[in-house]
């Protein structure tokens, strides 16, 4: 697994996981100022960046177990997790089953939970899905294409996978890590935007009720994605508070 590692050796170990189709590129703009408080490990998880596809289609529980195997071997002490989206799957999964190893989660536009959709947007999704599966049975047996019926289907995430990186992300989206979520021990912090479509606040609220040690905070006029980027001014106290009142030597 490539990863970079920065800031002060012998200081609190912060663990930067990035989102679904990203690199720790993503998340760099948020770490630049914590160099000075916190020993920063920056990951691209198997399949993304530098680091090469899993042989088989993991689940998050098998990323988790992997980067557990990576803090026992590498940093060999508890670390803080901060991750955006796909990121903060893993970091539920990690915390869920290897708690001696976080001592907090920080979790950015976080995914995990099945969205909950108005009735009507219920009943278009599960038509979509039933004819999509119709259709892939007619894919078997060649009457119809399959290229096409993944541009048809597929979401913009789907569309940009192949191989065993599209059966990961199909295994990983129709997760729930309610279960996990409500085993979490560490205190975690939890951050949405209020205009985010993808991960919308909705779900943070659920994850806030099932983590028991948990906080939330919306930030006005921030989507998915600006969170990292124009919207981190709003981010990073959240996350200088979060570093210097969770490290593991406070």
């Amino acid at each position: 697994m490539h990863y970079t590692v920065s800031g002060v050796e012998t200081a609190q170990p912060v663990i930067w996981a990035h989102g679904w189709g990203q690199t720790h590129q993503g998340l760099e703009a948020l770490k630049t100022p914590f160099e000075q408080i916190g020993h920063h490990y920056a990951l691209d998880f198997c399949g993304f960046g530098q680091s090469p596809e899993p042989l088989t289609p993991w689940g998050t529980e098998d990323y988790a177990d992997f980067v557990a195997e990576f803090i026992k071997n590498e940093i060999k002490k508890p670390v803080l997790w901060i991750g955006h989206s796909f990121g903060c799957r893993v970091g539920i999964q990690i915390a869920a089953r290897h708690p001696e190893l976080i001592t907090g989660l920080c979790l950015i536009a976080g995914a995990g939970l099945p969205r909950k959709r108005p009735l009507l947007k219920k009943l278009y999704f599960k038509t979509r899905i039933l004819t999509y599966k119709l259709l892939k049975k007619l894919s078997l047996i060649n009457l119809i294409n399959k290229d096409w019926l993944a541009r048809k289907f597929g979401s913009a995430d789907y569309k940009n996978t192949s191989g065993t990186m599209r059966q990961v992300f199909v295994k990983v989206v129709n997760e729930d890590l309610s279960p996990q979520a409500q085993s979490i021990q560490c205190f975690t912090q939890l951050i949405y935007g209020q205009n985010d479509t993808e991960t919308p606040p909705e779900i943070g609220e659920r994850l806030k009720s099932l983590i028991p040690r948990s906080e939330m905070v919306h930030l006005a006029s921030q989507d998915h994605y600006s969170v990292l980027a124009d919207g981190r001014h709003q981010v990073t106290p959240i996350l200088k508070k979060f570093i210097e009142g969770h490290s593991e030597t406070s």
